[in-house]
């Protein structure tokens, strides 16, 4: 068995423990052991990756294997790895193991929230390590689907509206996937539906390229917040209760970039370089608008939706800058921002818990009253903002630096348009920082509450360390993201 698959199995086997667990002390003991399970599996991968390269293994993909499926189609499950798909999977598992942590109080019909919560993440781990289309548009579906119960169910505020429009959105973005992923097959004229191996023939017509390039880019870039197809996100998130919030904004949205960038780009490079202006300037505007569009909200997780839009569209933004520096910088920003919202989600989800409101309006003095909590929304601002010594820095850096080097007027305009959505952050992120965390406090009934349980302090005390360890030691993840960027874009340019 190929020690890949793991990442599927284990969530299975979640499934199982978790229909059969009898009471809540189970349920919270099968997560936290899979969630483990998950996140161990992750690092050695990740270090036995690192062991390959400096080993001199040169091989694309790693640990690769496939078996057929459905042979009329030519579809298998075939599995690899390459360094994007690496630290996907350990961005991914850091994500669920702190989210078990975030929703350790969640009531009511917590094992049914965990239910769902799990094969959400069955579908985010099988489609980063599947290289075959249609199973990783299989994965991706699993992926999608169980937001509509873990929004309509457990979510907060006008959350049937929100669940319905996020499912009709992307639903019609899957749409238009499966009609890409059918041109590319038919009009190569492979006998496989294995990304690697379509990408190697290159013999689909330009024109034929051009058809489906929208189809494949929309599709996925509606997951990613692509302008005007975002408009999901800000009440999905919003709506969303803390867990799913953070794995939605963390990893789900990723699925975006790297769809984008493994499959629309890679399978079609000649409609990639013509077409690549016409998206560029939609994630221009995804990129300053976001960002603008969270100076004005008074929610919380409004504006936190809206900084994802804007982080997410320099994602996009990057990838179709087409250099390797900028591409790294988009792999970097996946995983950075990842870790950033994710800590922004479940800190703004303990803090609701406590005064049961969003609205910063209304929040005034909480580092008085919860200091560990506070001191945590400190570091997630600063990260998000760039601040030097954190991952927010280290990949917006890597972003424009990349992006300047395309020597033509367009593409540095572009990005000094981009590079402003830099100081619009920074407004609005020590604003909202200033209003609720210090001054008076005004409400006396919040001197009442407590400080972070011991379950919040390990979610949010992992998602810092992470932070602030890949804004100090990015090197490993360069490396590995970038080793993994040069196959695809050589391909691509």
């Amino acid at each position: 068995m190929n020690i890949l698959s793991l990442f599927v199995i284990i969530p299975a086997l979640m499934l199982l423990g978790l229909w059969l667990a009898k009471n809540l002390n189970q349920v919270r003991g099968v997560m936290v052991a899979g969630a483990s399970c998950l996140l161990a599996l992750s690092v050695w991968l990740t270090i036995y990756f690192i062991q390959q390269r400096s080993a001199g293994n040169t091989d694309v993909m790693l640990l690769t294997a496939s078996i057929p499926w459905f042979k009329p189609l030519n579809i298998a499950y075939s599995v690899g790895v390459d360094g994007i798909s690496v630290v996907m999977l350990l961005l991914s598992s850091i994500i669920v193991f702190t989210g078990t942590f975030a929703s350790w109080q969640l009531k009511p019909m917590t094992k049914e929230y965990f239910l769902w919560f799990t094969l959400l993440s069955t579908g985010v781990y099988g489609f980063f390590i599947c290289t075959d289309m249609f199973t990783m548009f299989m994965f991706y579906e699993v992926a999608l689907i169980p937001m509509y119960l873990l929004i309509g169910v457990w979510g907060s505020g006008n959350k049937e509206y929100a669940a319905m429009k996020l499912t009709l959105m992307l639903m019609g973005g899957s749409a238009l996937l499966i009609l890409g992923i059918l041109g590319i097959y038919y009009y190569s004229g492979a006998t496989t539906m294995n990304v690697n191996a379509i990408a190697a023939m290159h013999n689909i017509p330009v024109e034929t390229q051009k058809v489906f390039f929208p189809f494949i880019f929309i599709g996925f870039g509606v997951l990613g917040a692509l302008f005007p197809f975002h408009t999901w996100s800000p009440d999905g998130h919003a709506s969303a209760p803390t867990a799913v919030s953070m794995l939605h904004a963390g990893v789900l949205m990723k699925l975006g970039g790297y769809g984008c960038f493994r499959v629309a780009m890679y399978l079609l490079p000649d409609a990639a370089n013509e077409l690549a202006w016409i998206f560029l300037i939609l994630t221009t505007i995804s990129v300053v608008y976001g960002a603008f569009s969270a100076c004005v909200q008074t929610d919380l997780k409004y504006i936190n939706a809206y900084s994802s839009v804007s982080h997410c569209g320099l994602v996009l933004f990057a990838l179709l800058m087409m250099t390797k520096t900028s591409c790294t910088g988009a792999i970097l920003q996946m995983l950075s921002h990842g870790l950033m919202t994710a800590l922004f989600f479940a800190l703004i989800g303990m803090i609701y818990g406590r005064t049961h409101t969003r609205d910063i309006r209304y929040l005034d003095g909480l580092m008085k009253i919860m200091p560990f909590l506070a001191v945590g929304y400190v570091v997630a601002g600063l990260a998000n903002l760039g601040l030097p010594g954190f991952s927010g820095f280290i990949a917006e850096m890597t972003i424009f630096v990349g992006s300047f080097e395309n020597a033509d007027q367009f593409h540095r305009i572009a990005t000094i348009i981009a590079c402003t959505s830099i100081v619009v952050t920074a407004v609005y992120i020590l604003r909202v920082v200033g209003k609720i965390l210090y001054g008076e406090v005004k409400n006396k009934h919040y001197l009442e509450l407590t400080d972070a349980t011991w379950d919040e302090r390990v979610a949010v005390i992992c998602l810092i360390a992470c932070v602030a360890g890949l804004g100090l030691f990015p090197l490993w993840a360069s490396n590995v993201i970038s080793d993994a960027v040069g196959p695809i874009l050589a391909n691509i340019i």
